[in-house]
């Protein structure tokens, strides 16, 4: 009985320690006599008792991994504190086991010295600029040198770059600066705008008011050429019923009675406007103008 119980509890015993069952996601590293044999993967797995033995248990996730903040070192002599997250995953549990003695504290050393490095070859002001590329210089660095390990380096950020409070003052001013030097800048720009919209007005306003003044003097000669053009019209229409009238019976004698008549109301209207009476010597030159007139008439067709 009792040695039932005995092959009982070593059955159980071989049976507990033969059966292996590995989570999702998950590698166990399995050696055999205290060498590497296999790779147990994710579900059930039946090993041999007291030979193999479960060295190392890997996650395959994503893991993020915080590097720790330091002092790095610009181009231009500018010293940056600065602190990043690492994120690495297990490809390979065999390298991951053998590889590296502790790959995670190996990433950790390669990420801050590679971060140095690249830094140090860029300037202050670069710096806040390529953060892209100082991510994707330190995620090729790490991926290259990480292989061995067993790791694969999917991406690193950097959480914050802090440079001295002295920088960070200078900055400050100079920002205040090229605000400044812009507004000015802005303000130059308005004000020539501006006069520029005012010439253009006024040339626009001087344009309008020359075509007005052209037009209202086109208006007005046209205008004077009419007016000349009816006292014309009136004057010959006045001679042609003057010299039909001349043509009538008497109307010689009607015209000869008017001349004499306007000849006379001149000789008058100098002597009422002016205390000076010009009066011809002989009376009868009078007469003889009257007669010049009327010759003149006749011939007249």
């Amino acid at each position: 009985m009792e040695i039932a119980i005995v092959v009982a509890v070593i059955a159980v015993l071989f049976i507990s320690r033969g059966i292996k069952i590995v989570p999702q996601q998950t590698a166990w590293v399995l050696e055999r006599l205290g060498r590497y044999h296999s790779t147990l993967q994710p579900g059930l797995n039946i090993i041999v008792p007291f030979i193999d033995s479960v060295a190392y248990k890997h996650s395959l996730k994503e893991i993020p991994l915080d590097v720790p903040s330091q002092v790095c070192i610009t181009k231009d002599n500018t010293q940056l504190t600065v602190d990043g997250v690492l994120y690495f995953q297990v490809t390979d549990a065999m390298r991951a086991s053998y590889g590296a003695s502790n790959y995670i504290v190996a990433i950790t050393q390669l990420a801050q010295t590679t971060l140095r490095s690249v830094i140090g070859r860029l300037e202050l002001d670069k710096t806040f600029e390529e953060r892209e590329f100082i991510n994707h210089s330190v995620v090729n660095a790490l991926d290259e040198a990480a292989a061995t390990w067993g790791v694969k380096v999917l991406r690193y950020e950097i959480k914050d770059l802090t440079p001295p409070n002295e920088i960070l003052h200078a900055m400050q001013r100079q920002i205040t600066a090229e605000r400044e030097k812009r507004a000015v800048i802005a303000k130059s720009e308005g004000d020539r705008q501006q006069q520029i919209n005012l010439a253009e007005g006024e040339r626009q306003a001087y344009i309008a008011r020359s075509e007005g003044e052209k037009q209202a003097a086109i208006n007005r000669a046209q205008g004077e050429a009419a007016a000349i053009e009816a006292v014309a019209n009136a004057t010959a229409h006045a001679l042609e019923v003057v010299a039909a009238a001349i043509g009538k019976p008497g109307g010689s004698e009607a015209v000869q009675l008017k001349v004499a008549q306007q000849g006379l109301d001149a000789y008058a209207n100098i002597a009422k406007t002016s205390t000076t009476l010009i009066v011809p010597g002989d009376m009868s030159q009078a007469a003889g103008l009257i007669a010049s007139a009327m010759t003149v008439i006749k011939k007249t067709p």
